[in-house]
């Protein structure tokens, strides 16, 4: 299927935190309740619309936590449009370390990079060990977008998706973004798009290591 721009998202974050879990919500619509751990890298796409006639297709790519697979995963941060930092609000270590992550991702990806910080596991409400507002202070401290999600409910899932896919179309409108591939946004074969309101079905998931 033909799309507008193609967007190429990184999701980082500790090890257990979700971001399998949510990307497979977002692109499968299911949640897996035992906790795989990712070896290497995986990946998935989904076709999503920012405005009724323009898609946009996210290629999503799910990184390992553990430290013995950062020089692997450290190469994914180039040329991503958005980079997706995940904590476990159960978890506070996990938020600690939110700032080293941050700092690697702007070490290795260019200046253009959308962060978005998601508070995953939300749903664990009796659990949590992270407020909602020490989240919000640390993005806006930033500058990131913040948002509490879960994967298990589906809680702000799509839109921690389609947010920042929103803003970098925004961003491509306003000129201060060139679809040439290096600032992770690369433009379709073709300006002609189905009259088709619906998010698109699922698509596929991979994984890979290199």
């Amino acid at each position: 299927m033909s799309y507008y721009a193609l967007l190429k998202y990184i999701v980082v974050g500790d090890t257990g935190v979700g971001k399998s879990c949510l990307l497979l919500q977002f692109t499968d619509r299911r949640f897996k309740e035992a906790h795989e751990l990712t070896i290497g890298v995986e990946f998935g796409a989904r076709m999503i619309y920012v405005e009724p006639r323009v898609p946009l297709k996210l290629q999503i790519w799910d990184t390992a936590g553990q430290e013995s697979f950062h020089s692997i995963t450290r190469s994914y941060y180039r040329g991503a449009a958005v980079a997706l930092l995940v904590y476990d609000v159960t978890r506070r270590e996990t938020f600690e370390n939110v700032r080293r992550w941050l700092a690697e991702t702007r070490k290795n990806s260019n200046d253009q990079c959308l962060v978005v910080l998601i508070a995953n596991k939300c749903d664990l409400v009796h659990q949590r060990a992270v407020s909602e507002a020490e989240g919000a202070a640390f993005a806006l401290e930033n500058g990131l977008i913040f948002l509490e999600a879960s994967a298990k409910t589906r809680t702000n899932v799509d839109e921690a998706f389609v947010a920042p896919a929103r803003k970098v179309y925004g961003m491509i409108k306003a000129g201060e973004i060139e679809c040439n591939n290096t600032e992770g946004v690369k433009r379709g074969s073709t300006s002609l798009y189905p009259d088709d309101d619906d998010d698109g079905p699922p698509r596929r998931r991979s994984t890979c290591c290199r």
